[in-house]
């Protein structure tokens, strides 16, 4: 299921806290990306003194959307329909290095998972939804951009009550070419089945990127849930 990978994540660019750090948001790139691209978006537009941000870089991996090309990728996309098959292994995976990355800020950097967001674009976003709302930790809200829900099929039943009602951002661009914004929209109606707390925010004519009104939200949403302690 996505065949060859890499045998270990490059090492996550770091934007460190410029005071006291109390909070930690590791946010995952989209298909084909690496983390420096998302920290230098962070740096610019999301600063918060208190708070270090973590940008990973996937595993370089083969994709069969793209006929088999290598690129970084967290899980293999097998097709842009809602009825291709998904790669439930390589998820499973990604999200299991992701809980391993939390766990190490536990206890290398004694930052509890109910002071970490994590979040992501696309398929990072994904990942980072999916690992929040199945993790027995207790995180402080998930950020999805431009995403969707994996496994969907899976829940509420994956659902975990640690992460039930956790505080949830969704953005997306309403004329996204890449990830339909019916995507997004059917995750946040999912979601809003279990989850009072979940928050979808469209933006029109943006297509499968990012704009400095969504990045203000997000900034908003990280300074709600990780405030200074």
């Amino acid at each position: 299921m996505g065949g060859a990978s890499s045998s270990a994540m490059n090492a996550p660019v770091v934007v460190p806290a410029t005071a006291r750090h109390t909070a930690t948001v590791i946010f995952l790139h989209g298909l084909g990306d690496t983390g420096h691209g998302w920290a230098s978006i962070l740096t610019e537009s999301c600063r918060i003194p208190h708070v270090k941000f973590i940008c990973p870089t996937a595993p370089i991996q083969s994709v069969t959307l793209n006929a088999g090309f290598q690129m970084p990728s967290w899980f293999d996309i097998k097709g842009l329909s809602p009825a291709d098959p998904e790669d439930t292994e390589g998820i499973l995976k990604a999200s299991t290095s992701l809980q391993s990355m939390v766990s190490e800020e536990e206890k290398n950097h004694s930052i509890p998972a109910n002071r970490i967001i994590l979040g992501g674009f696309s398929q990072g976003g994904a990942l980072a939804m999916y690992s929040t709302l199945t993790s027995h930790k207790q995180f402080a809200g998930m950020i999805g951009l431009s995403s969707w829900l994996p496994l969907h099929k899976s829940f509420p039943d994956s659902l975990t009550s640690a992460n039930k009602n956790i505080a949830c951002l969704q953005c997306h661009g309403m004329s996204d070419p890449v990830v339909p914004i019916t995507w997004g929209q059917k995750t946040s109606e999912l979601l809003k089945t279990f989850n009072e707390y979940t928050d979808f925010k469209a933006y029109p004519g943006l297509m499968h990127s990012s704009c400095p009104e969504e990045m203000q939200a997000v900034k908003e949403f990280i300074e709600k849930y990780l405030p200074p302690v």
